[in-house]
């Protein structure tokens, strides 16, 4: 049953578009079990009816044609019920529909099993006998099982916009994707796709119009791949046997006119680009191989992948495709890293939607630093399909959408007039300070990481950087920056911002944040090695980066330094240690400057539980809830599947943060928060209730949270902390809140992501 299962996955995996999955499907069911009907309804959710969408042995005219209103029949009876339907006799059920076009009436036992994906209901797989008789139960797990399988199919082509209105026989529209959002704000422009230069999957279809231009490039690139492969045989001859050398020859082969190459020229004559005709022959190639019965033959799919990557390379000559972005652009890629930025004319970007990442990738926090409306973990958008096409960026919902209609573009064109509105409101704030109408004082930081950020930040009014990620200096070369190259770029942070405080947290590396030359290959990266995990593991590395900080602080003595993922007073301990050596280092070198206020942070919750003794050995405390919170809830932000259960307004998280504050002020440390919560208006209301008394958030967010907590009393948000502790449903209290800033006349500020509902 396994084997035959295998072979219905890699069949259905293999084909073209939906419809011909779904043939496969039914053919092979109906086989497989030995019956003489297997159909399969999908439900169409505008019209909430259930179509007739493939059959094997009921009329084939059919198709597309017959449908069920949502709770008619024993489709609809299954698909309301959510659970297989088994009888022997359903014409005798009392749901029994007579559907006589489809030419069922001699048919008597029926089994019906409900296809869902994610809680929701797609459709429905039925088989059908005409003899009076109940399906056994390895027929309905079997069915069961196969149903699975049709879901994660059928959801996947509804994510990708394979299933449309074209598709039930409708005109089709726009079409919308799902992701989170990575940065707030609307942007409306064209899709410009990048891609790394050895990744078939992320490479677009384009257009040409000069066909032997392209063809001279193709060649081109095969005739290096033949020169490389020639290489390759003349030493693999010196240490390879016979038999294993042949693999070259093949390699050889495969590029002849009559095989790979002569398909991929082919497309290209027809107008596609070389690198889009390639993708779409090797992964056609590879589908084939990888759909067939023998071992040897499917192994061969990771040929004509390796020799596929090999041509691309070549076209690609390594050359960055983000030089010449065109005004009004909406990046879109696979996996779009903060280098981005230094590629790309940053004036040029109106949006940027990536595959991959989270809400907390550094490629978001940079987009949010420099007001980019960005959509990530959109892992369904059709990537190769996009180029050119016209599209939405919601970064307040986290939705992308393709080829808007005229009535859903004006709705965002009156989205981004009521931000520009707004922003001209909240220009005489930048002065002023966070001072709530009853006099309590707030501090308002800002997380900075790039150069970019500084004079936004200061325009902002800005008291200082409660959280300056030293990580990204690293992340943008190809290397290690040396002591002398952080020295100068830490100085010139804490020149802008001197003499404000400037907190430089050292190397959190690991997680979602890679270095390309010093790679952490872990199966769970974020309970790995990461933060000062990393760096107490490389005193070299530490050593170095303290220093290169003290050294740019000296004369200006406004540094404070700051230790990330802390989980143990020990580590506290071994990083004070390395830091106080840095220190008279670089005073018996001649440094002139004091030993600068060191912290930790708290963001795993070992740490929760030992905020007194971390106390005890640094001088303040900084809460990075966007850790926290997902080490709390188990809750990895990069998974799509589980994206919405990251909630900051848990009980859970809100009584940690709480928790946190209430032991640091007991000894007298003094405690800041520098997560995503400190940019929320409505969470920043909360957590100066608690007792948090600085805040650090992107330069954008700043003066909306100032303009919130200057409109609330400090006494208000008392009582308004108090209420929330009595619920416990993260939805319950951020509507809760939402709803009592919005009678404080405050909802334009609190809640910007509103922006309505269209399909």
């Amino acid at each position: 049953m396994l084997e035959t299962l295998r072979r219905i996955v890699q069949e259905v995996n293999s084909a073209e578009d939906l419809p011909s999955a779904l043939t496969v499907m039914v053919q092979r069911i109906k086989e497989s079990m030995g019956t003489e009907v297997c159909s399969i309804y999908l439900l169409e959710h505008k019209s909430n009816q259930y179509y007739l969408m493939a059959t094997q042995g009921l009329k084939q005219s059919a198709v597309g044609q017959t449908r069920l209103g949502y709770a008619e029949g024993l489709v609809g009876h299954v698909g309301l019920r959510e659970e297989p339907i088994n009888l022997e006799n359903a014409p005798s059920h009392p749901k029994f529909l007579h559907l006589p076009e489809t030419g069922e009436d001699e048919f008597s036992a029926f089994l019906g099993v409900p296809i869902i994906h994610h809680r929701k209901n797609l459709g429905v797989l039925v088989v059908q006998q005409s003899s009076c008789r109940r399906f056994d139960q390895d027929e309905e797990a079997f069915l069961v099982t196969m149903s699975a399988q049709l879901a994660a199919v059928v959801a996947h082509a509804e994510a990708t916009g394979a299933i449309d209105g074209t598709l039930f026989g409708q005109p089709t529209g726009s079409a919308r994707f799902e992701g989170i959002s990575g940065a707030a704000g609307i942007g409306i422009g064209r899709a410009y796709v990048v891609y790394p230069p050895a990744n078939l999957k992320s490479v677009p279809d384009r257009t040409i119009t000069d066909i032997k231009k392209e063809l001279r490039l193709l060649n081109k690139a095969i005739k290096a791949v033949r020169q490389d492969m020639a290489r390759l045989k003349i030493k693999a001859s010196k240490q390879l046997p016979p038999e294993e050398q042949a693999l070259f020859e093949v390699y050889e082969r495969m590029l002849d006119d009559n095989a790979l190459a002569g398909e991929i020229r082919a497309k290209v004559s027809e107008g596609q680009w070389a690198q889009g005709a390639l993708r779409y022959v090797v992964q056609t190639h590879i589908r084939t191989f990888e759909a067939m019965d023998d071992p040897y033959l499917r192994a061969r799919a990771s040929d004509v992948k390796d020799l596929g990557l090999r041509v691309l390379s070549f076209l690609q000559e390594a050359k960055s495709c983000v030089s010449n972005i065109p005004p009004n652009a909406i990046v879109v890629g696979e996996d779009i890293t903060p280098t981005v930025f230094v590629d790309m004319d940053r004036g040029n970007i109106a949006g940027i939607v990536s595959l991959q990442g989270s809400s907390n990738s550094h490629m978001s926090i940079v987009a949010r630093s420099l007001g980019i409306p960005t959509v990530v973990g959109a892992a369904e958008f059709p990537l190769s399909r996009m180029e050119g096409r016209d599209l939405v960026v919601d970064g307040y919902r986290g939705e992308v959408v393709v080829s808007p209609s005229p009535e859903i573009r004006k709705h965002y064109k009156s989205v981004m007039e009521d931000e520009r509105e707004l922003s001209k409101e909240l220009d005489g704030m930048a002065e002023l300070a966070a001072e709530t109408p009853d006099g309590h004082q707030m501090v308002l930081h800002v997380n900075t990481g790039l150069m970019a950020d500084v004079t936004l930040s200061l325009e902002r009014g800005a008291e200082g950087v409660g959280l300056y990620r030293t990580e990204i200096p690293f992340m943008v070369r190809d290397r290690f920056p040396s002591e002398m190259e952080q020295m100068e770029i830490y100085r010139q942070q804490l020149e802008a911002f001197h003499p404000k405080p400037v907190t430089m947290r050292t190397l959190d590396v690991g997680g979602d944040k890679a270095l390309p030359y010093f790679p952490i290959i872990e199966e769970n990266p974020f309970l790995g090695w990461r933060g000062i995990r990393v760096t107490l593991d490389h005193p070299e590395i530490f050593l170095q980066q303290v220093r290169a900080m003290l050294w740019a602080s000296e004369s200006l003595d406004n540094l404070k330094i700051m230790l990330p993922m802390v989980s143990s007073v020990t580590e506290v301990e071994d990083a004070m240690h390395l830091i106080h050596r840095a220190y008279l280092e670089v005073l018996e070198e001649g440094a002139h400057l004091e030993m600068p206020k060191i912290g930790v942070m708290i963001e795993v919750p070992a740490a929760v539980y030992q905020v007194k003794e971390f106390c005890q050995q640094v001088d303040f405390i900084s809460v990075g809830s966007n850790d926290l919170t997902q080490y709390l809830l188990a809750v990895d932000r990069n998974n799509r599947r589980v994206a919405n259960l990251y909630q900051g307004f848990h009980p859970a998280v809100l009584r940690a943060l709480q928790d946190i504050v209430s032991q640091a002020k007991e000894v007298g440390t003094p405690v800041s928060i520098c997560g995503e919560m400190a940019g929320d208006p409505r969470s920043a209301v909360l957590l100066m209730a608690m007792g948090y008394e600085t805040l650090s958030m992107s330069a954008s967010s700043l003066l909306r949270v100032k303009w919130v907590l200057r409109k609330i009393s400090y006494e208000r948000s008392k009582e308004m902390l108090g209420e929330i502790w009595k619920m416990d449903n993260a939805a319950v209290i951020q509507s809760h809140l939402d709803y009592v800033l919005e009678k404080e006349g405050l909802g334009g500020f609190i809640r910007p992501m509103h922006t309505g509902s269209h399909s």
